[in-house]
Parts: structure tokens; sequence; C-alpha cells
């Protein structure tokens, strides 16, 4: 069987990356370049990395004189907006410096202004990617700068559809798609709504809506999050397919704690989304009857100080760690000592960290609200704002033995379908279903 040509859109891919958007790139990249030939545009690229045959193509390399093509002008005040409330423009980062977090503000809801007059893409296109990050206040700016690099770039180039990953590659993607005819697939790892809720309203929210509208497929990372597409956004159920995440076998270990306590851990941004807020509450009601534990809270965010605060105001102080900023190294060295994991997103799009922690033989508790629910079917779940019941699960897990064998061995079932190849064919599954492209 023939294989597709993709030419996929992506904002991170490592070694440079803030979070999970970029591992999760990577990890499809490599399992894709089993199934079809691959190219990713990338606004940066280290050249000392390479991932198999797949053609890494970072634009801080590219030479402008050079590359000087393309027709025609993107623009992004189409995507205008009258209503806006602040929603995080990070929604990747993984526990990092607080300075990373931005919040969006109303002066980019209508989106930056495209430069007149400028029909190929130059120097000034290139150079926002030469900067050490790829988010910041101008974020906007280099929004629409990919844009107009990748839809220059793409029309001299042969492939037979392009696919782009999340908010920031959105607009080239529909450029791409409206230069060359090619099919335009959108694949969605996070969204506004789950950023800012279900009133979240803005430049963000307008680009998403109106790239699903636009393509001819949608692939959500789960089920959970094709539905918000379908029914908050209002896109057609017909063409959202959702695929579950993989994640990378690990070497699982153990390793003893510095303290006897047994350990529940919190992994993630200490952002509303992610629910911070919701743990210490449950670390408050477990340690009501049960004082042999601690708290552990791995990551930073715009939420690190009040948490402290409220830890302090809530008399779990004693019992809560924060660890700031963790490499994989140190995650991985946390995890080998972790009891139990739990994670209360208020709206989690997949939540790899919870199949990582299966990975080394903890037990999770998660919220009902979270995309690997569909996955980790045996985990112990809770509505997100359910305190008290998420509490009861994780004193059964800590206390229990057999409880926590129990579910450990239920988990090693769950993890075994949760794969890039798997998902890698079922993307190209549906590239041919759905797209014709065989």
């Amino acid at each position: 069987m023939k294989r597709p040509n993709v030419l996929m859109l992506g904002w991170e891919f490592p070694p440079l990356i803030n979070g999970g958007l970029g591992i999760a790139c990577l990890g499809l990249g490599r399992a894709m370049a089993a199934h079809s030939d691959l190219t990713f545009f990338l606004p940066k690229t280290d050249p000392d990395f390479a991932v198999g045959n797949v053609e890494l193509l970072g634009f801080n390399h590219l030479d402008p004189p050079a590359t000087s093509v393309g027709q025609g002008e993107v623009d992004l005040r189409r995507f205008a907006s009258v209503e806006t409330i602040p929603a995080d423009l990070l929604p990747y980062v993984e526990p990092g410096e607080p300075a990373e977090l931005r919040r969006e503000s109303t002066a980019t809801a209508t989106g930056p202004p495209p430069p007149a007059g400028l029909a190929a893409f130059g120097p000034d296109d290139l150079a926002p990617f030469q900067s050490d990050t790829l988010y910041g206040d101008d974020v906007g700016e280099k929004v629409y700068r990919y844009a107009r690099v990748a839809a220059g770039l793409a029309e001299s180039r042969e492939f037979e559809l392009v696919h782009a990953h999340d908010w920031m590659t959105f607009p080239a993607g529909i450029e791409i798609k409206r230069r060359t005819g090619r099919p335009l697939v959108l694949h969605v790892h996070s969204l506004a709504y789950d950023r800012a809720g279900p009133d979240a309203r803005g430049w963000v929210y307008d680009i998403e809506r109106a790239a699903m509208e636009e393509a001819d497929l949608v692939i959500p990372v789960s089920r959970y999050t094709g539905t918000i597409c379908t029914g908050h956004y209002g896109i057609d159920p017909g063409k959202v397919h959702f695929v579950h995440n993989g994640a990378e076998p690990v070497r699982a270990y153990r390793s003893e704690k510095p303290f006897p306590e047994k350990m529940v851990l919190f992994l993630g941004r200490l952002t509303g989304q992610k629910g911070p807020e919701f743990f210490l509450e449950i670390a408050a009601k477990v340690l009501e009857g049960n004082r042999d534990v601690r708290f552990v809270m791995a990551g930073t965010g715009e939420r690190l100080k009040e948490l402290i605060e409220a830890g302090a105001f809530r008399d779990v102080g004693d019992r809560l760690h924060f660890t700031g900023f963790l490499n994989k190294d140190k995650v991985n060295h946390l995890l080998s000592m972790t009891d139990v994991y739990c994670m209360p997103s208020v709206s989690e799009p997949f939540g790899l960290s919870a199949v990582e922690a299966a990975q080394f033989d903890i037990p999770a508790v998660i919220s009902k609200q979270s995309g690997v629910a569909e996955v980790l079917t045996h985990a112990r779940m809770a509505d997100y704002w359910d305190v008290d019941l998420m509490a009861s699960h994780i004193n059964e897990l800590l206390t229990d033995p057999a409880a926590h064998a129990a579910a450990v061995e239920a988990s090693l079932e769950d993890q075994r379908n949760c794969t890039w190849d798997a998902a890698a064919g079922r993307i190209v599954d549906l590239y041919r279903a759905e797209l014709g492209v065989c």
C-alpha cells in the first residue's frame, strides 16, 4: 500500500521544547515515519537532533535570500473577536520558569496587524525564530510570521496533505490549503476551552473555530476533547475522529524516599486548568484522618505563591512540598518514590503524566474531565470538584495493600494499547478512509 506524503506543521520539537506538545510531536513523528513520508515545518530545530527518516525543517536555519518565495498575503485579522477574556497562551509548558507563563490580553484579541505590501516572506519573517522563546508577549506576531513562511515554502513542495498541530500552526494550515488545494488535517492537543473555561472567547478561540470549520479532518487527542470540538465549537461531528496519545516506554525503577511517610504526587503546571487548588483540598481531607502521608506538587506556574500561602493557611504546610521545575530525569526519580498519583484537572484533553505514572506501577486517582480516563479505565476516578471522593480513593490506595496491588495490576492492561505506533496506524487509516489518501 502506498505511503502518504505528509507535511506536518509543529510549533515545538525536542530538544527545543516548553512541554507536552513537543513530546507528542516527537513520539508521533517517529511512529508516523514507519507509515508515511514525513516532513516537519518548525519554528526552531536543533541541527544536531535527527529523527530517523523524518525531514525536520527549522525556520531558524533558513537563508532569507534563498527562500523569499511564495505569493499571497496571510491575513490574521479574519480572526478578530469583540468579546475577549484572558486565556493562558502557554498550554504546553511543563513545570518551568514562571516568567514563561503569559496570559492573553485584550490587546491581542484582534490578532497582530499584518505588514502591508509583503507578498513573499523575507528576513523580517524569519527574525522571530532566532529568539530564545517561541512564546512571550509577541506570540501572535510569531504565529503570523510562521504562517507566511510555511505557506511560502509549501508552494514549492510535493505533499498530499498538511497536518497541523494546535492553534499556533492552524493559520499556516489554512493558508497552505488555500494556496495548494491539499486537504487540511488538524491535530487538537489543547483548546482555549481547556485553558479558560466554557466562556473563553478571543483571538485564539476564533483561530481554533475557523480552522476546524475549514479542515477536512479534525483529530482530537481524546473522545472528551472531541465532544468539546463538536459541542462548544459547533464542528461537524462527521469530520471529528479522536486518536489517543501514546507514551514512550520507560525503564521503571524504585527509589527510597527521604522520609518514612507515603507520598502522593501532583505533576503539572500550577494553573487553574490543572486543578492545583483541588489537590490542596484533597490533601487537607486525607490528612484529617491520616498524618502518615506527604503531598508533593511538582511544577511551577502563576498560582505557585498563592498555593504556598493557602497550604500554610490550611495547616498542611508540614506535609506539603513544592519542588519547582524538574527536568525529565528528576521527574522520573520523583515517580520512582511515589505511592499514589493524583490528577484533579478541571479540563484535561489527555493527561499523559498519568500514563507515565502508571508505567512506574503507581495507581492513579484522576478527574473524569480528562481524556486519559478513556485509556486508564481501571484508575480511580471522580469529578474534579469532588474532593471527598478523591480523598477517599487516595486513602484506600495508601492503607489497603491489596487494593494498591490490584490497581497496579489492572493498569498494566490499560497501558498495552497506549503506544505511538497504535496512534500513528490509526491516523494513517483516517487519512485513507476520510481523505482518500492511499
